[in-house]
């Protein structure tokens, strides 16, 4: 079975073909960062705009990249939310207009589950029950997973994502955008040795990361961090260090057979090794391609939906608030 997915709930433009929901046949990203960086963030409307110039093309590319033909196609798997309403647009209007011009079946997805679904595109199973850390520019979650579909929300962030933290934090050390990368680069080359507070919120799985993002700006502007790339260690260092031991605390709580990590911070080396290496249990992490925005997690999600028989009509509409439970 081939699904085509879309993505575009953000400021990247994908679409995939996908076989029984493991295979990657094609997984075709055309990115804005170069187009946003002029402005050291995210801009909507010219997010949607570049959607709307780019999607047919990434479509196009991806199907003839798979050697697909639309007969070939059995249903096509688009996100719906969560993201920026005129970005969700253009993918959901376009996943209609295929949909009905080739008769077949439409399957909204979760941005969220799309990133879950990612650490099984190797190939590897997932054994259930599962937590999932999903961190990314929006999003600090920790979800019990009991089964394909079957979420418990257990805790999430209470003001910052750890994306987004990481993005403030790497314009107060003046290391530009997009600020994730930028704050591992800088990382490499400094030391964890500026104090930082760690917001535990004992009783809770719950995680906030304006504190420590407050206690650098404060540092930065009293001149006691005369080395950014000391600076960048130090955070990357408070956040994950909160990431993974509530992540494992929660893991051991419930009983539960696997961790899996996902979302766009999920690239971070430092996070991905440290989680690998004081988990007691088996973690499973996509590779750095499919923890960013991707269709392939799209389609790949969209498979086991429509496996599970959730289609949807040409009234689904974009979702921008959409919650994983």
């Amino acid at each position: 079975m081939r699904l085509l997915g879309i993505e575009t709930s953000c400021d990247e433009t994908a679409a995939a073909i996908v076989e029984d929901g493991i295979k990657i046949l094609s997984n075709e990203i055309a990115s804005q960062v170069d187009i946003h960086a002029r402005y050291g963030g995210i801009v909507p409307e010219v997010a949607s705009r570049q959607h709307t110039l780019s999607i047919i093309p990434i479509v196009s590319s991806a199907m003839k990249k798979a050697k697909t033909t639309w007969s070939e196609i059995d249903a096509i798997a688009v996100t719906m939310g969560p993201g920026l309403a005129g970005s969700l647009l253009t993918g959901v209007n376009t996943a209609k207009a295929l949909s009905f011009a080739h008769c077949l079946p439409l399957i909204g997805v979760n941005h969220l589950e799309g990133h879950i679904y990612a650490n099984w595109l190797n190939g590897t199973l997932p054994e259930f029950p599962l937590i999932c850390l999903i961190v990314s520019g929006g999003h600090s979650d920790l979800v019990l997973m009991r089964g394909h579909g079957n979420y418990t929300m257990l805790g999430r962030t209470r003001d910052d994502a750890a994306g987004e933290a990481f993005d403030k934090a790497a314009r107060v050390l003046g290391l530009g955008y997009p600020g994730g990368p930028a704050m591992e680069k800088a990382a490499m080359n400094g030391k964890n040795v500026i104090p930082l507070p760690r917001a535990w919120l004992k009783g809770t799985n719950d995680f906030s990361f304006s504190g420590i993002k407050t206690a650098l700006l404060r540092l930065a502007e009293d001149g006691k961090i005369t080395n950014p790339a000391d600076g960048a260690a130090s955070f990357q260092t408070a956040v994950v260090e909160v990431l993974v031991s509530k992540t494992i605390d929660a893991a051991q709580e419930y009983g539960v057979k696997q961790i899996i990590l996902c979302g766009g911070v999920a690239a971070n080396k430092t996070l991905r090794q440290t989680l690998l290496t004081k988990s007691p249990l088996p973690v499973i992490i996509p590779p750095m391609i499919l923890c960013t925005d991707n269709a392939a997690m799209i389609a790949a999600c969209g498979y086991y939906r429509f496996q599970a028989g959730k289609t949807d009509d040409l009234s689904m509409d974009v979702v921008p608030n959409l919650k994983l439970t």
